[in-house]
């Protein structure tokens, strides 16, 4: 027995000087020098006796960065924005009623509007203490965002416009059904408007038109899909498909305000967007001479595949124009 043992010896020498040596463990310091993932918060607000769904990040004293989502989407499409402002800037990002987390109450009892939905922002920032903002505003969050601009111009420190439109010319071919359900709001007319919510043009939304389509993760429309799915919700998105029109009216005075306010702007814009066409992104600059204008090789949610570029070009732009003034 003992021959065996003193046998094995060599071996077992051998196999432990073959053997890498366990990693070290990092230090204390050199973990203590590492990043810390971004905290968000996840929160509601009881609004008009809706369940009113934010997400919030950031130093609860820094300027505040508003983002308002659009269509079919809710604040998941600022998912991987949000980490990159969060260490000097405290974002506000809600769900409109009928999206996302936010409850959706029955459309018989509750108005879907845009005017509803900018009244229902205002009592939030104005509860959670934001006196000024910066807004990022897309596709239904730009109406949403500029009503709100109408009620306080002053509170608006700066504007990021991506995708949302402000401008009657910018209303373009896509938009022939829904204008056509706005001058006959009749049920044949409203039936014919009922493939914007399906999985089709969903996708659509997410994928036409962008750069690089496998930078798209197919999570987006089954997410949205699935909330859109939700029963009744149809009907409260044809309602505000409906709703749509009384933006239309307002869009002179949305031009006043950026003429008479100008705030600082950075037009970031998918041009190859069909819904929003790259025509309306330029007409902003006969209003706003001064914004910053860039066109990305990208489609509606230009967030989902050029996050690298706008991440950035977006903190650049607070840096200077909101964090110093």
């Amino acid at each position: 027995m003992n021959r065996l043992v003193l046998g094995a010896a060599p071996v077992l020498m051998a196999l432990a000087l073959a053997s890498p040596a366990p990693a070290a463990r990092p230090s204390d310091d050199a973990v203590a020098g590492l990043p810390a993932p971004a905290v968000i918060h996840y929160r509601t607000e009881t609004i008009d006796g809706v369940k009113f769904f934010y997400r919030e990040a950031g130093p609860v004293d820094g300027p505040v960065v508003l983002l308002l989502h659009g269509f079919p989407s809710s604040s998941h499409m600022f998912r991987n924005l949000i980490p990159l402002l969060v260490d000097k800037y405290r974002v506000i990002a809600p769900d409109y009623p009928g999206f996302g987390q936010s409850d959706a109450p029955d459309p018989r009892q509750f108005a879907y509007s845009f005017a509803h939905f900018a009244e229902m922002v205002d009592a939030l920032v104005q509860r959670l203490g934001a006196k000024s903002y910066a807004m990022y505003v897309m596709d239904i969050g730009a109406p949403v965002g500029y009503r709100l601009a109408l009620r306080h111009p002053e509170r608006v420190r700066a504007l990021i416009v991506q995708n949302g439109n402000a401008y009657e010319e910018g209303l373009g071919a896509f938009w022939d059904p829904l204008k056509a359900y706005w001058a006959e709001g009749t049920p044949a007319r409203r039936a014919a408007l009922a493939g914007l919510v399906t999985l089709e043009t969903t996708k659509f939304q997410y994928t036409d038109g962008m750069g690089d389509v496998s930078r798209i993760s197919p999570d987006n429309w089954v997410h949205d899909q699935a909330l859109l799915d939700r029963p009744g919700n149809r009907e409260i998105q044809l309602d505000l498909a409906y709703d749509y029109r009384t933006n239309v009216p307002l869009y002179p005075r949305f031009q006043a305000f950026f003429r008479e306010h100008r705030p600082p702007a950075l037009i970031v814009w998918g041009r190859n967007d069909k819904i929003f066409p790259v025509e309306a992104a330029r007409l902003y600059l006969r209003d706003l001479p001064d914004a910053e204008f860039h066109l990305l090789d990208s489609g509606h949610f230009a967030l989902e595949d050029r996050l690298a570029e706008m991440g950035p070009m977006i903190r650049d732009f607070l840096d200077r124009k909101v964090s110093k003034r």
